[in-house]
């Protein structure tokens, strides 16, 4: 009933609403040429009546003109020569031509049409409800966004895309996104937007349109965190004085970190995030412990460390007593910094002096250079265009896709092979390539959309990162207290409360691993965050889990109780 009446009305306002000038015109053009042509016809019908000796008044030759043109014929007035008769199958069949074709499409344009587009703006409103509060603004849609919505989702986060084009926003819309019509450099938009009772503002389109977004945001409200992407370094002071929180250089967070995965080599591990006390750290295995089941190698014992999980080409597996450890895998590690100082202690290893080598000479490879070069690592870096690509001893012009090239970029004795380019397909051609030339070696990949991250490891990347996981998992690392953490790609910290059937039962028979996939790295006690033996008692307060979004929806599933999650500091991210 309410849907029905807010159709009438909708149909009531665009009957009643100003036509524009060009259907208006038309219209007027159309009746115009109705009345000019029931003027004609109703002359010529005195004209051929006086000739056949029948007098008629001119409002029966305008009755008659306008009943035969509409083909309704009573028949009560009729022609008796042959001229008459011709004279009626024009004016009939000029009036089906006008009347039959010409008014319906007039209905069609100026009534059934604007009516559609009425219906059509209401999927892409521009307003939101008033009610609507904690939500996230967001300026596009990108491998960032789809990311970020995707988590949004997951934490019952709403958001809305400020799109200025209705068609777009219609598309958008009926691909299942809340979307909302808007110029982005209108303040009247973000006020409709109810940008006072966001929750943040993401904008990450180019840099000028960026710093537009966020001083007119900060002109409406300066409560509002405002996050922002920046293609240039320049930029990033300029996005701050505009009223930024935060600005993300996502070619050099994407660059350094890949970086970094080459710069801890033997297993020393890479703090990726905290918690309280508790480190969330990432180590490759050490080739001391290489070919032998996680049991064996006493790592609890002799360092303390929590082996919450192992990566194994893209997949986190859970990590189980009779895991064997491979020099590929990955593996994900929780405990205290002195334990981690203690791993580290153990597994240390020199340096390589193998060179390391860097495809892609755009923002990502050009970062990862600086950051190998800051770490002592020789690297070369292949270039296919020589104007991005300097004279020096760093860079090699060339189709990387040409062995020449790689063979003179060091492929044959490097340690490592950064993937950086812009282009998803190039990327998993390059892997595979790579790869059959040396499946000794490390080779860590950039994929730019979430969908190519699987593809990346199985074309044979050791580790992939992802453009649109790196920029969300920054973003929702500080949207609120009250979630998830993101720590690495497909890797959640979350803690929750001990469910009530388990508390105070020793930690190997709650079989929280077993059964959901999530593994337990701490416990709080003395309100903090600390390891907890396999034979300690679970406490009455909360727990921190590591896992993946499947195995992280299977616990709340198996033990439902109300969410109390909590956020931590990450280091993964600059």
């Amino acid at each position: 009933m309410v849907g029905s009446l807010k159709s009438l009305a909708g149909i009531l306002s665009y009957l009643t609403r100003p036509l524009s000038g060009r259907n208006a015109r038309v219209l007027v053009t159309l009746i115009g040429l109705f009345l000019l042509a029931v003027a004609l016809y109703s002359a010529l019908f005195h004209v051929i009546m006086d000739w056949e000796g029948q007098r008629h008044s001119w409002a029966t030759a305008v009755y008659w003109t306008i009943v035969t043109m509409s083909t309704l014929g009573f028949g009560d007035i009729t022609f008796e020569s042959d001229v008459g008769r011709i004279f009626s199958v024009v004016v009939l069949v000029s009036g089906s031509v006008f009347i039959l074709v010409l008014l319906p499409f007039s209905f069609i344009q100026f009534v059934f049409v604007p009516w559609m587009d009425a219906r059509q703006r209401a999927r892409a409103p521009r307003q939101l409800p008033a009610e609507l509060s904690g939500h996230v603004l967001l300026t596009e849609l990108g491998p960032i966004e789809e990311s970020l919505i995707r988590r949004l989702a997951r934490g019952d986060v709403p958001y809305a895309i400020l799109v200025d084009d209705l068609d777009r926003a219609l598309r958008l819309h009926d691909e299942g996104f809340k979307v909302m019509v808007g110029a982005l450099d209108d303040p009247s938009t973000f006020r409709a937007a109810g940008v006072e009772r966001a929750a943040m503002v993401v904008t990450t389109i180019g840099d000028t349109t960026n710093t537009n977004v966020a001083f007119t945001v900060q002109e409406i409200t300066e409560s509002v965190p405002i996050v922002a992407t920046a293609d240039r370094t320049a930029s990033v002071d300029i996005l701050e004085m505009a009223g930024c929180d935060l600005v993300l250089q996502l070619g050099e967070m994407l660059g350094t970190d890949m970086a970094r995965r080459v710069l801890t080599p033997g297993g020393r591990s890479l703090v990726i995030g905290e918690f309280d006390e508790m480190r969330i750290a990432e180590a490759s295995v050490p080739d001391s412990l290489a070919g032998q089941p996680l049991v064996e190698t006493g790592l609890r014992a002799r360092t303390g460390v929590t082996v919450a999980g192992v990566w194994s080409r893209g997949e986190l597996a859970v990590a189980r007593p009779s895991t064997v450890l491979a020099t590929t895998d990955t593996l994900v590690l929780a405990g205290t910094a002195p334990q981690l100082a203690a791993y580290d202690d153990l597994f240390s290893a020199e340096v390589s002096d193998d060179p390391v080598v860097v495809i892609g000479g755009g923002r990502v490879g050009r970062a990862a250079g600086r950051a190998l070069a800051a770490g002592g690592v020789p690297h070369r870096i292949v270039e296919r265009l020589p104007e991005r690509a300097p004279e020096g001893e760093d860079y090699v012009v060339g189709d990387a896709a040409e062995l020449t090239v790689l063979e003179e970029a060091g492929i044959r004795s490097c340690r490592a092979v950064l993937v950086t380019t812009h282009d998803d397909d190039v990327n998993v051609y390059l892997t595979i390539y790579c790869r059959q030339l040396r499946p000794d070696m490390q080779i860590i990949s950039r994929a730019r959309l979430d969908r190519n991250v699987t593809t990346l490891h199985r074309a044979g990347a050791d580790s992939v990162l992802s453009y649109g996981s790196t920029g969300a998992g920054a973003i929702w690392n500080v949207l609120s207290p009250d979630h998830t953490l993101q720590l690495a790609e497909g890797l959640d910290v979350f803690r929750a409360p001990v469910p009530q059937r388990l508390m105070a039962r020793p930690l190997r028979d709650a079989q929280i691993r077993e059964r959901t996939g999530c593994t337990v790295v701490a416990a709080r006690r003395d309100g903090q965050f600390r390891p907890v033996p396999p034979e300690a008692a679970l406490p009455d307060t909360e727990i921190l889990l590591i896992g993946d979004e499947d195995s992280e929806s299977r616990f709340f599933e198996t033990f439902p109780a109300p969410l109390a999650r909590g956020r931590a500091s990450s280091e993964a991210r600059p």
